[in-house]
C-alpha cells in the first residue's frame, strides 16, 4: 500500500473505488458532485467540477454533451479515512460470494447491482483464508459526502471495507437493512481494503 504521509495517527491511505447509478421516475438532468476527503485518481466520464447528465428510468445515463451513454458514473479516490471494524462479519474466502450475494439483497441492491458489486470485490476476497468483513456508514459517508440534485428519494450507499486474514476473528455481527426503493433511487456501492 502507499505510506500516510506525515500525519500522527499514521494513517495509510487506501484507494476507494464506488459507483453510483441513478433511476429517477422520468428522464431528468441530473448533477452530482462529490466532496471527497482525499485525492481523486480516476474518474469515468470525466469529473470536471462535477458530473451532470441525462438520466433514465432504467438507469441509462447520457452526457449532454456528446450523447454518449454510460451505465454508471465511476470515481477512485485515495483517502486517509479510518474504518471501523468494531462490527461485521468474518467469512471464510470461499464463501465469499455466497455471503455477498445474501448481504447485499440486505442491504437493498437489486441482483445486476449486486453482481457488478461481486464481479469487482470477489478476486480480491476469495483468494484469501478469511475476510474481516465490515459495511461502512458514516466512516464512510463523512469522508465521501454526495451531493445531488435533485435530490433522490431514496439514497443506498453501500461501502465495503475489508481485510485479509490468515485466522477466523470474533466480531460483533452487523444488522443489514435497506430501505424501501421509493420514487427517484440512487444506488452507489465501492469498497476498500482497509489497513492491516
Amino acid at each position: 500500500g502507499l505510506a500516510g504521509c506525515g500525519n500522527s495517527s499514521g494513517n495509510v491511505a487506501v484507494p476507494e473505488k464506488p459507483v453510483l447509478y441513478l433511476y429517477p421516475e422520468e428522464e431528468m438532468e441530473v448533477t452530482v458532485t462529490l466532496d471527497f476527503d482525499g485525492t481523486l485518481t480516476s474518474t469515468y466520464p470525466a469529473y470536471g467540477d462535477g458530473w451532470t447528465v441525462t438520466a433514465r428510468p432504467d438507469g441509462t445515463l447520457t452526457n449532454p454533451a456528446t450523447g454518449r451513454e454510460y451505465y454508471c458514473l465511476f470515481w477512485e479516490g485515495i483517502t486517509e479515512a479510518e474504518y471501523d471494524f468494531s462490527a461485521g462479519f468474518c467469512v471464510a474466502g470461499e464463501d465469499t460470494a455466497a455471503f455477498l450475494e445474501d448481504a447485499l439483497d440486505r442491504l437493498g441492491l437489486t441482483e445486476r447491482e449486486a453482481d457488478e458489486f461481486i464481479i469487482y470485490w470477489l478476486p480480491k476476497l476469495e483468494g484469501n483464508p478469511y475476510n474481516l468483513l465490515s459495511f461502512q456508514t458514516d466512516a464512510y459517508t463523512n469522508s465521501a459526502a454526495l451531493t445531488i440534485d435533485p435530490a433522490p428519494d431514496t439514497l443506498i450507499r453501500v461501502f465495503l471495507a475489508w481485510k485479509g486474514l490468515d485466522a477466523p476473528v470474533e466480531v460483533a455481527p452487523q444488522k443489514l437493512t435497506a430501505p424501501e426503493r421509493a420514487g427517484f433511487t440512487a444506488v452507489e456501492w465501492g469498497g476498500a481494503e482497509g489497513v492491516q
